[in-house]
């Protein structure tokens, strides 16, 4: 009976990666060609001759209440030839990096036929990174100097916890939770559950367009933390549960639970400190998940369906 079960569990996981293979292979074929503008390379080589042709080019990077000689001045600025030369040193190859973000593009374009791929643009921003990717309708800016390495001397007055995701295999991650957002009927209700699976359909919708990237990537964590999560999602939801907190309007519950943070805040001596952040952002990933698996739901629908119906749906139960 027992090796019945398990051959018949063997059998399913078989036919499902089938299917993930046939529709990856499918995707694939869409074939997208996303072309990266170096613009970060063009600026770090700017000369008065060149000003004009670069402003006409790219007329949307330049504001006009500055100077010619402003531009001029920033560009043969030392500080900023520090930073060209370690962007340059950290992308001088960048095939693998269009190469991600193409097969991004195809998975938009498979889900959201008209989807139109945009301008790539790279820029530096002085290490702006609050502002590391802008998503448009028709042009994506990517801020190289923001993806050198957790560890580059850039960041070291950064706190750990926000630099783990500066490195290049991030960016295509970052540029799908972006277009997540695009996608997303935004949330009206402030519950904590609201919060919960609004970040869940992001963090899916991640799922969905970069699954060659880790799970621990898509929602910026360590493979450390996000076993943690997995180990301990019986406690974290059973903790929630019993406090009454998925319905709570307790603004509280966001900077505890969801923002980004370097621990979540039980409030309980050696949980908080062994934990990560944004656990309240990685339940709702689960009962999203959850939600898909158990009904015959477009990815469309469901990021337009609200937090109640999706969690009212999913038959979530937490792994044990």
């Amino acid at each position: 009976m027992k090796q019945g079960l398990l051959f018949l569990i063997f059998l399913a996981s078989v036919i499902s990666c089938q299917k993930e293979d046939k529709l990856e292979s499918e995707i694939a074929k869409i074939n997208v060609d996303a072309k990266v503008e170096r613009f970060d390379q063009l600026f770090s080589k700017l000369t008065p001759s060149k000003l004009k042709d670069l402003k006409t080019a790219y007329p949307f990077m330049f504001n006009e209440k500055f100077t010619d000689s402003f531009w001029l001045d920033k560009a043969s600025d030392s500080l900023q030839k520090v930073l060209f030369k370690e962007v340059d040193k950290t992308f001088n190859n960048f095939s693998q990096t269009e190469l991600d973000i193409e097969s991004l593009f195809n998975h938009l374009k498979y889900y959201f036929p008209e989807f139109h791929v945009p301008r790539i643009i790279t820029v530096t921003s002085d290490v702006d990174y609050r502002n590391r990717v802008i998503v448009t309708d028709t042009i994506d800016i990517v801020a190289l100097d923001n993806y050198l390495g957790a560890d580059h001397e850039f960041y070291q007055s950064i706190p750990v916890y926000l630099r783990e995701g500066f490195n290049k295999e991030n960016i295509v991650v970052d540029l799908a939770g972006e277009y997540a957002k695009k996608y997303i009927y935004p949330v009206h209700n402030r519950t904590f559950l609201d919060e919960m699976i609004y970040f869940g359909k992001q963090l899916y919708f991640k799922d969905i367009m970069v699954p060659f990237k880790s799970e621990a990537s898509r929602i910026g964590y360590t493979e450390d933390e996000l076993k943690w999560a997995q180990t301990n999602e019986s406690y974290i939801w059973r903790y929630f549960v019993e406090r009454e907190m998925l319905f709570s309007t307790d603004s509280k519950l966001s900077g505890r639970f969801i923002a980004d943070a370097p621990f979540s805040k039980f409030y309980l001596e050696g949980i908080d400190s062994e934990s990560p952040g944004q656990l309240g952002q990685y339940i709702g990933w689960q009962i999203v998940r959850a939600y898909m698996k158990n009904n015959e739901v477009s990815l469309k629908d469901m990021l337009t369906a609200n937090a109640e119906e999706i969690f009212n749906n999913s038959k979530f139960k937490p792994r044990r």
